[in-house]
Order: structure tokens, then sequence, then C-alpha cells
């Protein structure tokens, strides 16, 4: 009886373990566009820097079908007092996620270039386009698996209410649709 009580405790610690390990995952990348700036420069931020202020983002998601077509999957939009710029840094600092590493950014004119970048979905190519210090465009292929697209335009539309600044919350503004 001891012989599986120990077994029983071994699989338990493990299954904590486990737990433990996915939920600081989940936190970090929750966490990541709220944690300090300095937490993602490690050599100097090398990426785009934007006007803080009132931001609009439409985000489309897309699957590829079997005929080579594209099916929307999601269409969202939303308007809140951000700085991308630290969004930007995050992205710019990936962190190697189990056996992906990211590569660098390749500059090319008003566009970074990522031809392998590691997240929450695996691997994924990614192009950020600059128009200006107030809007870029961010375009996610992941073709592992299920081949996906993830694109998001944003452009700053205003300043910010004080409130909403400090909090990075939504605007309460009407949507264009």
């Amino acid at each position: 009886m001891g012989h599986y009580a120990m077994i029983a405790g071994n699989e338990l610690a493990r299954k904590k373990l486990l737990t433990r390990s996915l939920s600081l995952a989940v936190a970090l990348t929750v966490l990541a566009p709220v944690l300090p700036s300095h937490a993602y420069a490690q050599d100097g931020f090398g990426g785009p820097t934007f006007r803080k202020g009132l931001w609009k983002f439409v985000r489309t998601v897309e699957i590829g079908t079997r005929s080579n077509g594209r099916q929307k999957l999601l269409e969202r939009e939303t308007t809140r007092c951000v700085d991308p710029t630290h969004a930007m840094k995050a992205t710019f600092s990936s962190a190697p996620v189990g056996g992906c590493h990211s590569s660098k950014p390749e500059k090319v004119n008003n566009r970074y270039i990522f031809s392998n970048r590691c997240d929450y979905m695996g691997p994924v190519s990614t192009v950020i386009t600059v128009q200006s210090a107030e809007a870029y465009t961010e375009v996610n292929e992941m073709t592992v698996g299920l081949p996906r697209k993830d694109l998001v335009v944003a452009r700053r539309v205003g300043d910010c209410q004080e409130e909403h600044a400090a909090l990075g919350e939504t605007a309460d503004l009407p949507s264009e649709q």
C-alpha cells in the first residue's frame, strides 16, 4: 500500500508542477503589455515608436481553407488609450517559447520583417509596416497546423482623457463600422 501511495503522490506532484508552469506561462502572456518597458529592452529597442494617445485597432483573423481560400473567423474593432511602443517592445524582444526561437527583425524601408517569431500561437511570420508615428499595420501568418492570418490595422485617432490614459482603458466613443 505504501508503494501505491508514493506513486499517487508523485503523480499529484507532477500535475501540480504542470499546472503551475502553465499558469505562469499564461500570466506572463497576459501581463507582458503592462510590464515596465525596461523589461523588454535588453540591448536597446530598435523598433518603431509611436505617439501615445487614443488608438483605434481593427483586428481580423482568417484561416486557410482546403480550397486555398480564406475564411474570416473574427473581425474586432476597439478604441483605447495606449502607447503602442510598449507593445512593440514586447514583440521585438520575443523570448524563446518551447523549442521555438525568434529571429531578429530585418528592417526594409518602413517595414520590420520577422521571418520567424515565437508567441502563444507558435512560429509566426510577422511583418509590421509603419505608415507614421500615428499608424501601422501588423500581419502575423502562421503556417504550422491550420494556416492562419492575423491582421491588425492601427491608427491614432486623438488624445486621451486623463483617466483613460492612465489606465489604458477602452474609451467610451462610438466606433465606426
